[in-house]
């Protein structure tokens, strides 16, 4: 009789220390490992109730709860982190549409394709634009890296006019180092939605539909016409000669203009009195296209002078 309460007791003791030892191994163990051991308890208590025998009391209810806790946590943690990533989604991507104007249900698939078939339909029947690359051959590398990425620019707001120009890049050819530079700094270059010929531009349109726009001509431009082809000079602020567009123009008896500045804004008082017409292509250009779209000198003006050429608008003269 002593020895069987003995060896009731010796295994009460061992099944005591075995499910203490099960309580450690949980604590140390990942979000799996919870969950296997979680489920093979609930395997054992089922097992044993089933057989009807006293379900474990004690330390192995305090485990078995201890158990659920955790799990029950576990969960909370994992549906919260999703949760909390599905709004950082949701607003990364709010932040997208405002910051572009873009309709959400529109793919950049679409988009991209819409683009393209602006771009293709202004080669038809929308306003030309050449910018004249047959005088880099002077130019340093740090101005041909500089002219390059005017292209670029110059190409990207296009691709986002409502009404894009047709650009064509003449006077360039392939081997040249400014179409490395163009091909380095800018992504894509190879693919752009553009005309590139190694023929000057005098060469390439009949001389009466030429316009060449120089800050030297004496003619303010009045409006954009469909049925002109618009020429800019390629050159960076490091390379301008005095009058070499307007001279290049003359000789080939091509009519010039130059941007209204004069007519719509002032020179505003600065520590250099420093004053100059001579703009970058890419902001020649965003005039162009600003008032191709608006119809509106100052508006156009306003956004390509910037205040450090030392001119403002005529109502902005304090």
């Amino acid at each position: 009789m002593y020895m069987d309460w003995k060896l009731e007791r010796s295994a009460q003791k061992t099944e005591s220390h075995v499910l203490q030892e099960q309580e450690v191994t949980l604590e140390g163990t990942g979000e799996d490992g919870i969950s296997e051991s979680f489920q093979l308890l609930q395997i054992d208590v089922e097992c044993e109730h089933q057989d009807g025998e006293t379900l474990p009391t004690g330390n192995a209810v305090w485990c078995s709860k201890n158990v659920q806790r955790k799990q029950r946590r576990w969960e909370k943690t994992v549906a919260a982190k999703k949760s909390k990533r599905k709004q950082e989604k949701e607003r990364r991507k709010a932040n997208r549409v405002g910051n572009s104007g873009i309709c959400p249900q529109h793919s950049k698939r679409f988009l991209k394709s819409l683009t393209k078939e602006r771009l293709l339909e202004a080669k038809h029947s929308g306003p030309r634009l050449c910018i004249d690359l047959s005088m880099t051959n002077h130019m340093s590398k740090k101005e041909l890296s500089r002219l390059a990425g005017q292209i670029g620019r110059l190409y990207g707001s296009n691709k986002k006019a409502d009404r894009p120009f047709w650009i064509c890049l003449t006077g360039f050819t392939t081997d040249s180092p400014l179409y490395e530079e163009c091909l380095r700094m800018n992504d894509g270059f190879s693919s752009y939605l553009l005309d590139i010929t190694e023929e000057d531009c005098f060469s390439l349109f009949p001389l009466e539909t030429l316009v060449y726009l120089t800050p030297d001509s004496e003619h303010a431009l009045e409006d954009v016409d469909l049925n002109k082809v618009y020429i800019l000079g390629g050159l960076v602020d490091e390379s301008v000669q005095k009058k070499v567009t307007f001279q290049k123009a003359q000789e080939h008896s091509v009519k010039t203009a130059r941007l209204p500045i004069q007519e719509y804004m002032v020179r505003r008082q600065n520590e250099k009195n420093y004053h100059s017409e001579i703009l970058a292509i890419n902001q020649v250009f965003d005039i162009l296209s600003t008032y191709f779209d608006t119809q509106n000198w100052p508006e156009a003006l306003k956004k390509g002078v910037s205040s450090r050429k030392g001119y403002v608008l005529q109502n902005s003269v304090e």
